[in-house]
């Protein structure tokens, strides 16, 4: 029973690990553009669109409106180079 409840948790480590691991390009892709649509009222923080990796790449999410986060602002994502690639690190609140 132990050694069975040992080989889920590993296996459920696993699980979450490869949702959240982002890969490495060996080019980092072009921008893209699209027109921003009108806020929909006041108030309102233009949220940049985010490369999303999933299926071993990286694909685009267009960006959103989205309603300010108490006294937070909106970090855009951002491309990193390094010896392995390209890789992406998402926008976030701080």
């Amino acid at each position: 029973m132990k050694k069975a409840l040992f080989i889920i948790g590993i296996a459920g480590c696993f699980a979450v690990t490869s949702c959240t691991v982002d890969g490495y390009v060996t080019d980092q892709p072009a921008d893209v553009v699209y027109t921003r649509p009108a806020a929909p009222g006041d108030g309102y923080v233009w949220i940049d669109g985010d490369w999303v990796w999933y299926g071993g790449g990286y694909h685009w999410h267009n960006g959103y409106w989205s309603r300010p986060r108490g006294g937070r602002s909106w970090s855009a994502g951002h491309w990193d180079h390094t010896d392995r690639g390209y890789r992406w690190n998402r926008g976030h609140w701080r």
